[in-house]
């Protein structure tokens, strides 16, 4: 195909089909939300035919890519497109993070009175028997007594396994570079061992915090900023995992060459991102 001319793909009907399931599971999470009996099964049936819309979508992106259907303008937006993709990801947690900061050095010193002006005032009105300090679980402590989930023992831990697998990752690249697929293999295996390894333990991390540590989404505003956090980190790890899961698959298979792997560099990008902010919620949710 020449490289200037642009790929026309032909009719899709992935997308319709992908647009369905996601409905069918919004429409169950709304029914189960209600107590509707037929909402858990909506869910279910609407999950499915999703993960069957990205197998036959991305299974016959890989055929179109190996069969040199792309020219280098298709690259090129693809390219763009997984940065946009991660830009909106990097503005998803950034919100999270604002509310923690918020949270911390404006919505609690304020209910505790601190400074002059809106912190006195809104100490005064609303809670004038709060004592600002953190981590809180509110006024009155209407999140119930739980104990603050340290760094040093499993988040640390995880750290270290997000760490070394953005190690192995890289280190999976340098071996597609250099035509060494046994290098790439191995170091996809690792990277996905690693990044299942970091899922379970912070599964752990969880049945800990809710069994023996008191700590839940219920636990003041601390509770739900420290598990939707990590909670959507951990979703995004698992992602994650799944993506280079099928990044392996086909390497296993054959397919990607030093001048045509845009598959491994976006899974490889996505992971790199997934370090990062695990790194800004290990130091500002764990460690202060």
């Amino acid at each position: 195909m020449s490289t200037n001319a642009y790929y026309i793909p032909h009719k899709a009907t992935w997308p319709i089909i992908g647009t369905v399931g996601l409905m069918m599971t919004l429409a169950g999470f709304a029914n189960l939300l209600n107590g509707s009996s037929i909402g858990p099964a909506m869910m279910i049936m609407g999950f499915v035919v999703f993960i069957i819309m990205l197998a036959g979508w991305f299974t016959l992106q890989s055929v179109e890519s190996e069969s040199g259907m792309y020219s280098t303008q298709v690259g090129i937006s693809y390219r763009m497109g997984m940065m946009w993709f991660i830009f909106s990801e990097v503005m998803f947690f950034a919100v999270f993070f604002g509310t923690l900061w918020y949270t911390r050095n404006l919505s609690v010193p304020w209910l505790g009175g601190f400074g002059d002006g809106p912190g006195r005032a809104t100490h005064e009105t609303l809670w004038p028997a709060f004592e600002a300090m953190w981590p809180t679980n509110g006024p009155g402590e209407i999140g119930g007594e739980y104990e603050p989930m340290g760094a040093w023992g499993l988040p640390f831990l995880n750290t270290l396994i997000l760490l070394t697998s953005g190690v192995t990752c890289t280190w999976a690249h340098h071996g597609l570079l250099a035509k060494n697929r046994d290098q790439l293999i191995k170091g996809l295996i690792a990277t996905v061992a690693l990044g299942f390894l970091f899922v379970g333990f912070q599964a752990i991390e969880y049945h800990e915090a809710y069994t023996e540590m008191g700590l839940t989404l219920g636990s003041g505003i601390y509770g739900s900023t420290f598990f939707m956090l990590t909670g959507f980190h951990g979703f995004h790890v698992c992602v994650g995992a799944i993506i280079l899961s099928v990044v392996l698959f086909r390497s296993w298979k054959g397919h990607f060459k030093p001048e045509n792997h845009f598959a491994f560099e976006a899974a490889a990008w996505y992971w790199h991102f997934v370090d990062v902010v695990w790194l800004g919620l290990f130091v500002f949710v764990y460690m202060m």
